[in-house]
């Protein structure tokens, strides 16, 4: 994890990293433009609801998609106030966290004869996710985005024509199987750090410090 946050940070040019995430932050722009659009658009169509409101065939998803991304903007939010930005109060990971050794394979990575140094990512994450509060609510997060993209990704297909009656189950099927995959890789990380199976780097830290004290000055 450190060996790719140094990539990003020093291997990639910099103004490539700010146009992945502004392009990033504007396609999030566009969605929600988009979802406003299309309630706007369906209030403007029929003014006058329902008298009795029958949805016998919408999702919990589908019923829910207004509040899972009002939840998830704001995760994302706070996912860049806490990591990226790292100004949420308390957790600025200026002193907690200090420069590391780069490692790969096992050994320190080494450049002009130096041992080339990087800001301790993994360890921040360790941190940040033994807080109870933060864990819980990315688990919950990443719930919500998995009932978010199970209808998204259904709602795709119908809208490029391929949800028909022969492909609609398997389509459903296979958004369901999409949702779950992602709500697990995302969530195992915060679960793993509360159950203790994902520790800080210490030992490790230390091990590199004596090959680095045993090389030639």
């Amino acid at each position: 994890m450190n060996a790719y946050a140094y990539k990003l940070h020093h291997v990639m040019p910099v103004p490539m990293l700010w146009v992945i995430r502004l392009f990033l932050l504007a396609c999030i722009g566009v969605h929600i433009w988009a979802a406003i659009s299309l309630t706007l658009d369906n209030r403007k169509a029929r003014p006058q609801g329902y008298d009795q409101n029958k949805s016998v065939q919408a999702t919990y998803a589908a019923k829910t998609m207004r509040m899972s991304g009002i939840i998830l903007l704001a995760f994302i939010i706070f996912h860049i106030a806490h990591y990226t930005a790292r100004i949420v109060p308390g957790k600025e990971y200026n002193e907690q966290i200090a420069d590391v050794a780069l490692v790969k394979h096992g050994e320190p990575v080494l450049h002009n004869g130096e041992v080339v140094m990087t800001f301790n990512v993994y360890d921040m994450m360790i941190d940040g996710f033994n807080v109870w509060w933060v864990s819980a609510f990315y688990i919950i997060a990443t719930g919500l985005l998995c009932m978010h993209l199970t209808h998204g990704v259904s709602s795709m297909f119908q809208t490029v024509g391929l949800r028909n009656q022969l492909w609609r189950a398997r389509l459903d099927r296979f958004a369901r199987i999409y949702g779950v995959v992602v709500f697990l890789g995302f969530a195992v990380i915060p679960v793993a750090v509360m159950t203790g199976i994902l520790k800080k780097t210490a030992p490790a830290v230390e091990a590199v410090e004596v090959i680095v004290e045993q090389l030639p000055q």
